[in-house]
């Protein structure tokens, strides 16, 4: 929801920070990098019990995930690669928050809560996955009432508000919840309108109208001729 309204603005002022780390030999994959690295610290000191620097580090982890993509446009290395590596990167990055918060709650809450946040990341992977597997086919899934950005601000509110952190992976999960089947819905949609399919039988005839076309086979026979 977030990402929809704001990323665009986001970027636009973003671009000329990105010119300037480029002038430093920054690279944006190195900033990916760094994000992942800065989000493995922030789970082990949320699992270690310390939750505000746990939450620093989810702030500061938020800045290269930001940068990087500046970056990668103020050199013009943008590209399937570096999406494809920011995707995986922030996959891993919910995956190490999120251990760290079940990790947390396995120390302070005995019993089974300690599933909580491993339930708000199947969730999660579940709708990255129905966003990727869509773009693959053709169609569009973006957009949900709890994308990446809210799951992360509501995670930092929990962290910040230690005796609200249960309540609150609550509310993720049911927001994530509503999210996949609100992707769900936008790309059954989507699917289910009738496309214009050229029949079997049709492509046979005209492949075979083109078969016997005095130009076909003009073409045949200098092609024999090149490569007896």
């Amino acid at each position: 929801m977030l990402d929809g309204r704001w990323k665009a603005n986001i970027e636009k002022g973003l671009r000329p920070i990105g010119t300037n780390l480029r002038k430093t030999g920054i690279r944006a994959d190195h900033l990916t990098a760094l994000g992942v690295v800065m989000a493995a610290a922030a789970g082990v000191a949320i699992g270690a019990g310390q939750l505000r620097i746990g939450l620093l580090l989810l702030v500061l982890t938020g800045l290269p995930d930001a940068l990087d993509g500046a970056v990668a446009k103020a050199s013009g290395t943008a590209g399937p690669r570096g999406a494809f590596f920011d995707s995986v990167s922030d996959r891993v990055s919910d995956s190490l928050l999120l251990f760290g918060v079940a990790w947390y709650l396995s120390t302070t809450h005995p019993g089974q809560l300690s599933l909580l946040p491993m339930a708000v990341l199947a969730a999660s992977l579940v709708i990255s996955y129905q966003r990727a597997k869509a773009e693959s086919l053709g169609f569009e899934a973006k957009g949900g009432i709890m994308e990446r950005a809210e799951r992360l601000i509501l995670l930092g509110l929990g962290l910040l508000f230690d005796s609200l952190l249960i309540g609150i992976l609550w509310v993720m999960l049911a927001l994530t919840l509503v999210t996949a089947v609100q992707r769900f819905v936008k790309v059954w949609r989507q699917a289910s309108i009738e496309r214009p399919v050229v029949s079997s039988t049709r492509r046979a005839r005209r492949r075979s109208a083109r078969s016997t076309s005095p130009e076909w086979q003009r073409r045949l026979r200098d092609r024999t001729r090149r490569n007896p």
